[in-house]
């Protein structure tokens, strides 16, 4: 077979939302080899781990159900991306030779080194295996022992809300207001659920230090907790930088609008890991989809000689689940600014939980029919000129 006849190899590293869309829609031509690396056997629902660690969801699929034929699962994990030799170097000592790379590490734990005991003594739910070390601690307490959760965001009310439906003690602390990409309706509803369930809600409060027993906030006062959870901001991991390619202050890999990193046009980044002209998208499910989907084109796009498109994603809003019977939905402008707009309660709840689902119907649809998804677009992006 000659050169030019040849498979074109991809890897895609990281099997989350944005990687296995991207590894399935990559189908849609018959000549291109795809491995997918991912250090799990199994695909997590990162958007159920607030329900795994409180018992009351499963958040692992089988990627059995999620990878269309062609596509070869490598369990293990990137180390470094060698851009000269067009090799991934894995954790095992393997290498696995590209023509393309899809960058889709996705995100991960950011435990503050600047608070004392942060790293030593608080929990979080960023992996699966965090969430796992998390849940064994919960069952080994009592109901009534007290829970901190630090993060007013999204992923910290959940979290609050899940263990308080349980019956858990539970403080939240907010180093802001209570979730501040919402409108002020949207958080009065909020903290009326949480009050309701006897969550105490701290807002403008900072943790200054975590202890195994207690947490230190930023005036001193010390409050009991046999377990804290860290859900204030997320990371990502550190691969790009390892490779030497450019990212931004947290670590992302930095593209131009095609998903395309500026160091290399044959590295593509995808997800939460991705920052488009520097300015990246809200890391969230919702982008994931849309942003594997659109690095996936913009491979296919070069290896068939043609320009790839920009990004043009629109969001509609975001919903955030207040245990099980119950969440909030924030409607928002195609740019992701909040409107003055939300619904709540169990109906509100049903479509949360339709949400979840359709992360991995969509999945499932691209590998039955490679390029099937698609999104809402109009989205305006206001890029600075170089």
């Amino acid at each position: 077979m000659s050169e030019h006849n040849a498979p074109r190899m991809v890897v895609v590293i990281g099997g989350g939302y944005a990687g296995t869309l991207a590894a399935n829609r990559l189908r849609m031509r018959d000549d291109v080899d795809i491995s997918l690396v991912n250090p799990r056997p199994e695909f997590v629902e990162r958007v159920r781990l607030h329900q795994f660690v409180a018992g009351t969801g499963d958040p692992t699929v089988d990627y059995g159900t999620l990878l269309g034929e062609g596509v070869h699962l490598v369990v293990d994990s990137a180390t470094r991306i060698d851009a000269a030799a067009r090799t991934v170097h894995l954790a095992s000592g393997r290498s696995l030779d590209y023509d393309y790379v899809i960058y889709a590490v996705g995100s991960t734990r950011a435990v503050p080194s600047s608070v004392p005991g942060a790293a030593e003594f608080a929990f979080d739910i960023a992996e699966f295996e965090y969430a796992q070390r998390l849940r064994a601690r919960l069952e080994e307490l009592p109901a009534d022992a007290p829970v901190t959760v630090v993060g007013g965001g999204l992923t910290g009310i959940e979290t609050a809300a899940e263990l308080a439906e349980q019956g858990r003690r539970v403080t939240l602390v907010c180093g802001r207001t209570l979730a501040p990409t919402f409108s002020s309706s949207s958080r009065r509803a909020m903290a009326r659920w949480l009050s309701k369930h006897r969550v105490s809600v701290l807002e403008g409060v900072k943790v200054s230090e975590v202890r195994q027993d207690a947490v230190v906030l930023a005036d001193g006062a010390m409050r009991a907790s046999a377990v804290t959870i860290w859900t204030g901001g997320f990371g990502v991991p550190e691969l790009a930088a390892a490779s030497g390619l450019r990212t931004d202050e947290l670590g992302r890999l930095l593209t131009d609008e095609t998903l395309t990193s500026v160091d290399d046009d044959r590295v593509v980044a995808a997800g939460d890991a991705a920052a488009p002209s520097g300015q990246a998208l809200r890391m969230s499910c919702y982008a994931a989809g849309p942003l594997g989907a659109q690095a996936a084109d913009t491979v296919l796009s070069r290896i068939a000689g043609t320009d790839p498109a920009a990004i043009n994603l629109a969001f509609s809003g975001a919903c955030v689940s207040l245990g099980r019977r119950t969440a909030v939905r924030q409607f928002a402008r195609k740019d992701d600014t909040a409107m003055n707009f939300h619904t709540g309660g169990r109906i509100t709840a049903g479509y949360k939980e339709l949400t979840c689902k359709l992360g991995v119907w969509k999945i499932r649809r691209e590998v039955r029919k490679p390029g099937s998804l698609i999104w809402p677009k109009g989205g305006e992006r206001v890029v600075a000129s170089a």
